[in-house]
């Protein structure tokens, strides 16, 4: 599937709203989206953008509620996050399906070289007054190869358009996109790159989840349970979605580092760059590639809740409950980061225990694994009759089963993202971690007994319920 045929399907669904009247890229166009999305409301297909050529789309709200990401990992719409997150688990353990290449595809149907290319002709937004410019990537990812070890990697770093040839990439330090670019850097080299905008948006989660030593398009292809069709773009040889809707390829030049931002992140902050300009990589781009009639995917940006922390919310979910199954650590029910977190600094696990230091070593996993080394700041622990997910329970736990002295542990040192405004800016790097074991000690002998409702009695007013008018 493409990103075109979710749009058909959320049309279907009564999911999709299309937006004919005439809309503006500075700014407006993002506003309407946030005001929607706000509402819980369907995603927007914009078709008539001031200033670009008729018939290029935008789309917003791709990822933005739980009933789109069950469609894009092909689940019913009612599902929740948790079971979603579940799904992911026990599909990516399986049997690797690795991508499949083809000759050609729709992505190569218009090709803009040399003169024509211009990044302004792409129907990118500009989404708030402070902002640097406009971003042709909020849901995009980059391509990129190992030049060591031949390992494709999808990497999604915002980028902004600096000049008609020109865009950044927010490669932050020590991702796995810059220790790609310091190796092409060491051999005094540039870095190929393409620049991904409107694919199968499975494609975009994986990118954006942190994947380790594997091939992102073979997760969505084992995900899938079919292969991810690719085609190999001629100038950086890299291989590229066959049916992406627009592609960008040039060179990275470690070298040559611009000015790029600000931007509203998906913390609902404005990053440094609003007080201290800051270099970054930037792209030369060399050669653009669309489909006909093309659609360009954007995701909105600010404060929780949006499409953004859906996004990460849900992969992240998905691929910490992964590396806890892969590490063998028993008695994980549910695992929950909530997107009022902006879907990264917080986690709630609920295992059932069954041993003692049970809760500790889910915690020192947790910690440990690749999702959650980066950019966590507190992490939940409850037990097995309480979902992750569940807050309101989860909060009960802390209430009643949460001792500070005995729960709690405080970690002094941990990676973090720079992008986190609680950190001081001389040290955005590093980060202090809480764990709260919200857990009944496996050990007592003498445990909490729980209210609880009887069993017989609701069962005998469950069908009494027409008849008691409660219906």
């Amino acid at each position: 599937m493409d990103l075109r045929d979710f749009i058909s399907q959320w049309e279907q669904q009564g999911d999709l709203k299309r937006v004919t009247a005439e809309v503006d890229w500075d700014l407006e166009m993002s506003h309407i989206a946030k005001l929607v999305e706000e509402k819980d409301g369907p995603s927007l297909l914009f078709e008539n953008i001031r200033g670009h050529a008729p018939g290029q789309k935008v789309i917003f709200g791709v990822f933005s509620n739980t009933r789109r990401l069950a469609t894009i990992l092909g689940r019913p719409s009612s599902m929740t996050m948790t079971e979603l997150s579940y799904e992911w688990m026990k599909l990516s353990v399986g049997e690797v399906i690795r991508a499949e290449e083809l000759e050609t595809g729709p992505i190569f149907e218009n090709i803009l070289e040399g003169d024509d290319v211009d990044v302004f002709k792409i129907p990118s937004p500009r989404f708030y007054d402070k902002d640097g410019g406009r971003y042709v990537g909020t849901a995009v990812f980059h391509v990129v190869r190992d030049p060591e070890t031949g390992e494709i990697n999808l990497g999604t770093y915002r980028s902004q358009v600096l000049d008609s040839k020109t865009i950044g990439a927010q490669i932050l330090k020590g991702k796995r996109g810059d220790r790609i670019l310091q190796k092409y850097k060491k051999l005094g080299q540039k870095m190929p790159i393409c620049t991904v905008v409107g694919c199968d948006p499975l494609l975009m989660l994986a990118g954006s989840a942190m994947v380790e030593n594997a091939n992102e398009y073979d997760v969505v292809g084992t995900l899938r349970g079919e292969p991810v069709k690719i085609v190999t773009e001629p100038l950086t040889g890299l291989p590229i979605p066959a049916d992406a809707e627009w592609v960008l390829a040039g060179y990275v030049d470690g070298d040559d580092l611009r000015e790029e931002g600000p931007f509203g992140e998906y913390t609902g902050y404005y990053t440094e760059e609003l007080y201290h300009p800051v270099k970054k990589p930037a792209v030369n781009v060399e050669r653009i590639y669309h489909r006909d009639d093309p659609v360009f995917m954007a995701a909105s940006v600010g404060r929780p809740v949006n499409d953004n922390h859906m996004m990460l919310a849900f992969v992240r979910n998905a691929t910490l409950w992964t590396e806890l199954t892969k590490m063998g650590i028993p008695g994980i029910k549910s695992v929950y980061m909530p997107p009022e977190a902006c879907g990264r600094f917080w986690a709630i696990v609920s295992v059932k225990q069954l041993y003692p230091g049970h809760a500790d070593q889910v915690a020192a996993a947790v910690i440990a694994s690749n999702t959650c080394t980066y950019g966590l700041k507190g992490l939940i622990i409850v037990d097995d009759d309480i979902a992750a997910d569940d807050l309101p329970r989860v909060w009960w736990a802390l209430a009643t089963r949460y001792d500070v002295k005995r729960g709690t542990q405080i970690i002094n040192r941990g990676r973090s993202t720079p992008l986190d405004p609680a950190l001081d800016p001389s040290s955005k790097f590093i980060t202090s971690r809480l764990v709260l074991d919200a857990t009944i000690p496996f050990e007592w002998k003498e445990k909490p007994v729980e209210v609880k409702l009887s069993p017989e009695v609701l069962e005998s007013i469950k069908a009494r319920w027409s008849e008691l008018g409660l219906d």
